[in-house]
């Protein structure tokens, strides 16, 4: 175990305005250390010239790479070009970029979706590479493969420090609500609480409800980062998640009884599920001491009052 210490230090989080990131912003802010962030209006990460340039005058000691272009199953399938190419270059630049201006640390996040369709449950991280990816987000599983790829040449071939966690499905406050390009806790907390506005008798939610999803609440998850930039120095990518799952039946019924919806629920079975099992196993990042602390039934709570603008 490594002691990489974050005070004193210059932390640039890429993608600050996102879920993960503004979550990684608040968790710094307990570490004694200067926090920098930087909007599109200020540097377009998939322009390497903006990129480079802005990291040249920053010069920061530490990156957390949490800018990404992200959407649940409809928005995957429908827009394969723009998953594929923009979360490419976002990647290749900050990576590229931060080993230019000699960078201390570098914290890669993926997605646990980088792993075979058919993975042997729970996925561990060398199931990698090992077989076909789901289909409906492919193209976002393929970028998040080589930015994991990338870290670990940059690593080989420089020294340099750079390291990947691959999160579970994340939810919680600064998510994205929209009715189409969301994920499925958020997607199904706006449809429930929209549908207990109206008065409807009904929800109808996409496939059979029979898919099991893990999921973790991403301040936990901004905690895991801080703890593997102090603790984590290894080529291999490491899982974080909570290391249960459920059904997405179960979890709609969860949403329901959080948004107070009293109408029934109905299954599209005509929709795709994805990808029936996925849950991560997490024993490598346990074994170094790091544990998930939300109650699932907590956070989607707080992340509803994020909707609807309790706690935003």
């Amino acid at each position: 175990m490594t002691d990489f210490v974050l005070e004193g230090r210059r932390v640039f989080v890429a993608g600050h305005r996102g879920m993960v990131g503004s979550a990684c912003v608040r968790r710094l802010q307990r570490e004694n250390c200067e926090v920098l962030v930087a909007g599109r209006e200020e540097v377009d990460l998939t322009r390497q010239a903006d990129v480079e340039s802005w990291m040249e005058r920053n010069k920061p000691d530490v990156v957390i790479v949490a800018a990404a272009k992200v959407g649940g199953i409809l928005a995957n399938d429908s827009f394969p070009a723009e998953f594929l190419y923009q979360n490419l270059m976002i990647e290749s630049h900050l990576i590229h970029a931060a080993y230019k201006v000699g960078v201390a640390k570098l914290l890669f996040l993926g997605s646990s979706c980088i792993y075979p369709r058919e993975a042997a449950q729970p996925i561990r991280e060398d199931a990698l590479l090992t077989g076909p990816l789901e289909k409906t987000n492919e193209w976002y599983a393929i970028a998040k493969i080589a930015g994991i790829k990338l870290c670990q040449a940059y690593r080989k071939q420089y020294g340099c420090d750079f390291i990947s966690a691959m999160p579970c499905n994340l939810y919680g406050p600064g998510d994205n609500f929209h009715p189409t390009g969301s994920h499925v806790i958020p997607g199904l907390l706006r449809r429930f609480h929209e549908a207990k506005l109206a008065g409807a008798e009904s929800v109808t939610c996409w496939g059979t409800g029979a898919p099991r999803r893990e999921f973790l609440y991403v301040d936990d998850l901004a905690d895991a980062c801080v703890f593997l930039l102090k603790t984590y120095s290894e080529s291999e990518h490491i899982n974080v998640g909570t290391g249960d799952d459920i059904t997405i039946k179960e979890l709609a019924e969860e949403i329901r009884r959080v948004t107070g919806f009293e109408g029934s629920l109905v299954w599209d079975a005509s929709k795709p599920d994805g990808t029936m099992l996925k849950r991560m196993d997490v024993s490598r990042l346990g074994e170094l001491g790091w544990r998930a602390s939300t109650p699932f039934t907590e956070g989607v709570r707080k992340a509803y009052d994020c909707f609807v603008g309790a706690q935003c």
